[in-house]
């Protein structure tokens, strides 16, 4: 059975091998690569045919904005990060065999959580699923993630990510 690669930056910037024809990333990270070898790659998998181009339906990026606020994660994903995981939840329920590829930490949370496979290039990769928090640096007070600003209502100091377990 053939694997289906889902591809985020960090897979044409270090280096992933574009060997067979089941490559796939979304327009978002397509546009984020702006290094010449990297473009490069890129557009020369794409006239090669292959790798695709395919933008993740509205309910997948919801599953994954669901996921990510239980989890913390979108203090640190942006919308290149997400729609990655949202076009991997849609093929995970189409192909059992697929694989992200990302060196990126936080997306490999969020795969963890919802248990999607995937495999770094640079990096180990995590090991264990971890969640964020907002606290104040003073007073040690916890907000919720829509809380809209960047110092404590009580001390006024800075609040900062945490990362708990």
């Amino acid at each position: 059975m053939k694997t289906d690669y889902i591809l985020d930056a960090s897979a044409f910037i270090n280096g992933f091998p574009l060997d067979n024809p089941n490559n796939h990333t979304t327009p978002e990270i397509a546009s984020e690569i702006k290094d010449f070898k990297s473009k490069l790659i890129l557009n020369t998998a794409i006239d090669e045919g292959k790798l695709d181009i395919i933008e993740p339906g509205e309910e997948s990026i919801n599953k994954v904005e669901e996921t990510i606020s239980k989890s913390g994660d979108n203090l640190r994903l942006s919308l290149q990060d997400k729609t990655v995981i949202a076009l991997a939840l849609e093929f995970i329920e189409t192909n059992n065999n697929i694989k992200v590829i990302t060196d990126d930490y936080t997306i490999q949370n969020t795969l963890k959580i919802l248990n999607i496979p995937f495999s770094s290039i640079l990096t180990d990769g995590i090991k264990e699923v971890y969640n964020w928090k907002k606290i104040c640096s003073g007073c040690k007070k916890e907000y919720d993630d829509d809380y809209p600003f960047d110092d404590c209502e009580i001390c006024g100091s800075n609040l900062f990510k945490k990362r708990v377990k």
